[in-house]
């Protein structure tokens, strides 16, 4: 079956890159999305090992949708009594336009009617919609007069790792922090430092993949509340996360340092690391951006600085601490500096020419992700 992982505008290649790294097929990357194929496992298998993607979809339909009427009996068109029962409960989340249907609200209420009355007809009765915690979560995107139809293994955004207990101002989510771990092509075996650690998501994150934990292995995905999940593929889904369990190395192979100037963020990052199973990979330092000196060889410089949106300073006092960000990083010899700019201030302040510069989203907010080394 086709399958579909989305993401963040920008993290494509990683996601792309991702897949095939866990044997995924036929893969084809498009405008926030990547697809391949497989069975429903390998869906399964990407919601567990998925660090990069936001949700994993499989299309049931497709369908011309000129109006509401067209939208509703190709809703019925799907045999609902695969998926769902008369004691499951739904939501519907639907996104794009059509030609007469703008009003999400409005598109979701007639994908419900049309799945609740197929049901009602084959079943004899319906089941309840549960807009806070469905057990199985309908997606419904329109574009170019098309509608695609699909369901949502995920359940929660794969984002939500169970790990994130507490946060700071603007922080990083999850899938993007990994994403510019990927795209920056960061080394598991080479020292980590993130001198604006906030609550720690990049260190985090670094420290998950270089132990080789799984992002989804402490989490409920939506598929686990199908009918069908007991049925045919519980028993694959308890060899998958046994396999994984098996795959985690005992500690982090380089060290891994995260430090900022405030205590209540590090305290955060400290309570998010021992969540993630992490904290003894992780080395906290109290301590200013620019002050941070150099350690072991080769490591990477990892970091999402103050953009000047929602936290930092006056565009000179921010220039000001770009400059002295910069003259930290001039100690590293031979280190990679990998920044997700969102000012180009900081570009212009960074003293380093850059290997290579990749546009990204940071949810509204249009980013460079930027790598450069320091001679």
């Amino acid at each position: 079956m086709k399958l579909v992982a989305t993401c963040a505008r920008g993290t494509e290649g990683a996601v792309r890159g991702e897949l095939a790294s866990l044997g995924m097929k036929h893969l084809r990357g498009s405008r926030g999305a990547v697809t391949f194929e497989g069975r429903m496992e390998a869906g399964m298998r990407a919601c567990l090992w998925s660090r990069t993607a936001m949700r994993v979809l499989a299309p049931l339909a497709s369908f011309p949708c000129p109006d509401a009427a067209a939208l509703y009996d190709g809703v019925r068109t799907v045999d609902w009594t695969e998926w769902l029962n008369v004691k499951t409960t739904l939501s519907v989340a639907a996104s794009g336009t059509a030609p007469g249907l703008h009003h999400t609200g409005f598109v979701a209420l007639k994908v419900k009617d049309g799945i609740v009355d197929s049901l009602r007809d084959a079943l004899g009765g319906r089941p309840d919609v549960d807009t806070r915690d469905p057990d199985v979560r309908i997606v419904l995107h329109l574009s170019r007069g098309q509608a695609e139809l699909s369901l949502d293994l995920s359940g929660a955004p794969l984002y939500r790792r169970g790990w994130r207990n507490t946060v700071t101002e603007a922080p990083l989510k999850e899938t993007l922090a990994a994403s510019m771990l990927a795209l920056g092509e960061v080394a598991a075996d080479r020292p980590f430092l993130d001198p604006l650690c906030g609550s720690g998501t990049l260190a985090v994150e670094q420290a998950l993949s270089a132990r080789r934990i799984a992002p989804g292995l402490g989490r409920v995905f939506g598929f686990q509340r199908w009918p069908r999940y007991r049925g045919e593929w519980q028993s694959s889904w308890d060899r998958m996360k046994e396999e994984a369990r098996g795959a985690i190395l005992p500690r982090a192979p380089a060290p891994i340092r995260a430090s900022d100037r405030d205590e209540e963020a590090l305290d955060a990052a400290r309570r998010n690391g021992r969540a993630a199973g992490v904290e003894a990979d992780i080395e906290l330092l109290l301590a200013e951006a620019r002050t941070v000196e150099p350690f072991g060889e080769g490591g990477t410089i990892c970091t999402n600085p103050p953009y000047g949106e929602r936290i930092g300073g006056q565009p000179l006092q921010l220039a000001g601490f770009y400059r002295g960000l910069a003259e930290a990083f001039q100690r590293f010899h031979g280190w990679s500096v990998l920044v997700l700019s969102g000012n180009p201030l900081l570009e212009r302040n960074l003293g380093l020419r850059p290997e290579w510069t990749h546009r990204l989203w940071n949810g509204p907010l249009e980013v460079n992700l930027v790598r450069c080394r320091v001679p």
